[in-house]
């Protein structure tokens, strides 16, 4: 914070102009500058444009410091301060009272960091939703300045109501009073409206009949047995009763979903304790404004059919993040599986005029509304680890959320791996990364992927000096990144990339000794790299060890079936001497092929950890084959 005013009479009039970058727009910080200013008698104005928010304030010299001092400081919940810059500009005569200016764009590249990620419901809308005597009771799309959607709807910066998808709906003289008022919570609240003036729910269930009460209605088929496409925040999810064994092995067959768990939604809190146990990290984590799908140990007795998580003595607890779901799931009085609306491997659906053709073979109704979905985010997946909150899936609630880097540099966009792809835009200190976009194996995925490299750069409105890609030359996001001309293209080793990172995320530039364990990555000497051991920094690293490599017989069908990966470990160690195991009965016929695969020459070979440590369960009887990750 800079600021010109030392050696000054306090009691003369000055006026100054602020610059504050950060997430600072659609999160109430217009109203905390309005209500901060009003408060110290402050005059002047507030405004959003491209870099985040501007203020002039106008007033004696200390008041002018203490508004300084707090414009950060008390800043609203949802806000992430970036800087503050402060200079001296010449008074102006006879300015009275403090305004909220119309949002200007210069067209210049916008930070990162401006765009605000969703936000789960806060606990005055809830109260509200739940009031019978409120005009908001029941009302799916209730949301303030502290709560609410953000970057599904937001189609352009700056973030105000007109670049969004709330724009079709004008808002009702009760709503517009409260938009207009800084002292209410939904001052300048883009998403805001009410059941007279904004979006509106519908139903259709076989032949797209309409109900009269749609929450009630969807309720109702949950409570049957059916299973529901329900339009989400960022996607179109599938539900359907988590204690009924048929409706659940109904949603697998029909989704073609083996054994991959299926999350949970609870409606409260205290209903996720009665599925799982829950520490203090992760009951925060859940009842938080991200409010991911949380990793717990599953309760021997609670009233979940089997085929939930099969296997496995976890289970992924979610609460309700829009008031829809808390509708639905309040009106259920049942726990819910909730999961993505889509076939497996291919990206959540997010048009209306889509999801029959997508999940109309997969759901047995569609609650539906109409605000459109600007674009796709998944849920979000966390587990407690060490006494903190471990994010496995970054996606609604964090994303687009930047990572702050230690130096400023040009726009530089990578485009990521093929599997678990996110991509990721660094504009000066700031790097912002996509939601999880999943795996790019199909035409679906793909389409995704490069809807996400446009957004990013659409919303920032950045050209990449360079575009970085993975080594591996098959990938498809390193032929999209040889393809779009988008600019120089650079690759980085896969291994190199995750050590890169971890500095990175940890704020520390290096060297440091990273032992990178992986399923496996594009090496620098062409082989399948994956237990190594890299001393560097960002900059560049020497690989000082790394795992012995074996032959990986069958390339990536040794993924899906590692018994292969078995034989060839075994085969590496032991050579004609293998021992009999009891886990490989049953493969005869085709182990002798793929000994012959594992011969030199005759398969890529690998030093991954990931392979080995499916070699080591199929040697302890876990499994010789595996349907999902």
């Amino acid at each position: 914070m800079q600021t010109a005013c030392s050696g000054v009479d306090a009691s003369e009039t000055q006026r100054r102009r602020l610059r504050i970058t950060g997430t600072v727009q659609g999160v109430g910080f217009r109203p905390h500058v309005h209500r901060l200013a009003r408060h110290l008698s402050l005059t002047g104005s507030v405004g959003n444009d491209s870099a985040g928010v501007w203020c002039e304030v106008q007033g004696r010299r200390d008041d002018l410091d203490a508004f300084e001092a707090r414009v950060a400081a008390d800043a609203p919940p949802l806000a992430a301060i970036e800087s503050v810059r402060s200079e001296r500009i010449p008074p102006v005569p006879g300015e009275r009272g403090f305004a909220v200016a119309e949002s200007t764009d210069d067209g210049s590249a916008v930070a990162a960091s401006t765009v605000p990620a969703d936000v789960a419901t806060c606990e005055a809308c809830r109260a509200e939703i739940n009031d019978p005597a409120g005009r908001r009771f029941g009302y799916a799309f209730t949301c303030c300045t502290d709560c609410g959607p953000r970057y599904t709807v937001i189609e352009r910066l700056p973030y105000d109501r007109a670049s969004t998808s709330m724009s079709p709906f004008a808002l009702c003289e009760a709503c517009e009073a409260e938009y207009a008022d800084p002292g209410d919570r939904r001052h300048h609240a883009q998403a805001i409206c009410c059941p007279k003036c904004g979006p509106t729910l519908s139903l259709a269930a076989d032949s797209a009949v309409e109900a009269a009460d749609p929450v009630a209605g969807a309720a109702e088929l949950l409570r049957a047995g059916a299973i529901v496409a329900l339009k989400g925040a960022g996607g179109y999810q599938l539900a359907c009763r988590a204690d009924d064994e048929e409706a659940v092995t109904r949603l697998r067959r029909r989704k073609h979903r083996d054994e991959k768990p299926f999350a949970l939604l609870a409606r409260t809190l205290e209903a996720a304790e009665g599925l799982a146990v829950l520490d203090e990290v992760s009951a925060a984590a859940l009842a938080g404004p991200e409010a991911p799908i949380v990793l717990v140990p599953r309760r021997p007795d609670a009233p979940l059919a089997d085929s939930v998580a099969p296997g496995s003595r976890l289970v992924g607890v979610m609460l309700p993040a829009t008031p829809l779901h808390a509708l639905v799931s309040e009106a259920a009085k049942v726990p819910l599986v909730c999961t993505s609306g889509n076939r497996t491997d291919e990206p959540i659906v997010i048009d209306d005029a889509r999801v029959r053709g997508e999940l109309g073979d997969i759901a047995d109704a569609v609650l539906s509304h109409n605000r459109a979905i600007e674009r796709r985010a998944d849920d979000s997946v966390a587990q407690a680890v060490a006494g903190r909150l471990q994010l496995l899936r970054r996606a609604r609630g964090y994303a687009p959320r930047p990572v702050r880097l230690a130096s400023s540099g040009p726009p530089v966009l990578a485009v990521g791996a093929e599997l678990k792809n996110t991509v990721c835009l660094a504009i000066g200190a700031e790097a912002c990364l996509s939601v999880h976009l999943g795996d790019l194996e199909n035409e679906a995925a793909l389409a995704g992927f490069e809807r996400a490299v446009a957004d990013l750069l659409g919303l920032s409105r950045a050209s990449p000096a360079l575009v970085v890609h993975d080594l591996h030359p098959e990938y498809l996001s390193t032929k999209f990144a040889h393809s779009a001309s988008l600019g120089p293209v650079l690759g980085v080793q896969h291994h190199h990339a995750h050590l890169a990172a971890c500095l990175a995320d940890a704020g520390r530039p290096g060297p440091a000794i990273g032992a990178i364990f992986d399923g496996l990555g594009w090496g620098a000497d062409g082989t399948l790299w994956g237990g190594e051991i890299l001393v560097g920094d960002a900059g560049g690293c020497e690989r000082a060890a790394h795992l012995r490599s074996v032959a990986m017989p069958g390339g990536t069908a040794a993924i899906r079936a590692p018994w292969r990966m078995a034989l060839a470990h075994l085969a590496t160690a032991y050579g004609r001497e293998m021992p009999p195991l009891a886990a490989l009965r049953g493969y005869d016929e085709q182990a002798q092929e793929v000994l012959d695969q594992c011969r030199p020459g005759r398969s890529v070979t690998t030093t991954s950890m990931g392979r080995l440590f499916d070699a080591v369960a199929v040697v302890c009887g876990v499994g010789p084959t595996v349907t999902y990750e």
